[in-house]
């Protein structure tokens, strides 16, 4: 075999590890909650999600959705606006990247007592560029996580 040869396999192959290494890095998959001790989320009935300022994508709406689709009356809209027959107040952290097109990598959503805003519940959904899901499937994901509680990882 010449060395020129022989060179070029493994360089070749050599590429193909780093490429595949690279892509273990990016497939990442983390979905959790936590509920504090004594919190009995069943006692929550009406709650209010608070708007982030800096949101353009309604994120707010979508999580207010969400939980009216699991049977828990909502509202949503500024921290100022808040009812005070709300049970729990919901607050929400998107963050977004870029990989071709914009996309969430990350969203945590959390049920505070309200006036004191006290963590009750939260719930975290983190999903890298290949294992990527819509807003509306983070936000279901959170949401039923809380609820559920959160899978054996």
């Amino acid at each position: 075999m010449k060395r020129g040869y022989k060179m070029k396999i493994q360089h070749s192959v050599l590429a193909v590890f780093i490429f595949i290494l690279s892509l273990s890095g990016c497939a990442v998959n983390r979905a959790t909650s936590q509920t504090t001790p004594g919190t009995d989320l069943s006692a929550l009935n009406e709650y209010y999600v608070v708007k982030l300022k800096p949101d353009g994508r309604g994120i707010n709406k979508l999580i207010s959705n969400g939980l009216n689709e699991l049977g828990h009356p909502t509202t949503t809209g500024p921290e100022e606006s808040a009812p005070e027959n709300a049970d729990a107040i919901v607050t929400y952290k998107d963050k977004w990247v870029w990989d071709l097109t914009m996309y969430m990598i990350e969203l945590t959503i959390t049920f505070r007592e309200p006036g004191t805003g006290f963590p009750l519940a939260e719930g975290n959904s983190f999903h890298t560029s290949l294992t990527r899901k819509s807003p509306e499937e983070m936000v279901d994901e959170v949401l039923t996580n809380i609820f559920n509680g959160a899978p054996k990882e």
